[in-house]
């Protein structure tokens, strides 16, 4: 089980641990989105910091229904104690978790700032 926290935005927050090119962690703060389908998105510098090998180009609809291009990475994840590998959009913008890493998890959220948060389940 992976636990995080709702902060004052009420955004659940999960802090998960991604390995760079050469198998050291960094530890990233993810914002749980429930309306993002892949993986995992991380800001272009991060991706650049950690080395991560670039696997493709590929369009993605956003919440306002409009189209992006987006390039996507390969990164390991630490994930409820193993690590995985998973599909990174590189986007300016707050790391997301999406649906795809949590896929067959169950996902507990007690929305009040400070509320705990909790993931569980198999991969």
């Amino acid at each position: 089980m992976m636990i995080g926290i709702v902060n004052a935005d009420l955004e659940p927050v999960l802090r998960l641990t991604v390995r760079d090119a050469g198998g050291q962690p960094q530890n990233v703060e993810a914002v749980v989105d429930t309306g993002f389908n892949g993986f995992l998105t991380l800001p272009p510098a991060l991706i650049a910091a950690l080395g991560l090998p670039w696997l493709c180009r590929q369009q993605g609809q956003l919440a306002d229904g409009s189209f992006q291009a987006f390039d996507v990475y390969v990164a390991t994840v630490d994930w409820d104690g193993q690590q995985r590998s998973v599909e990174v959009e590189a986007t300016d913008a707050q790391p997301l978790l999406g649906m795809a890493l949590m896929q067959g998890a169950e996902l507990r959220i007690q929305v009040v700032p400070g509320g705990s948060m909790t993931i569980a389940g198999p991969p």
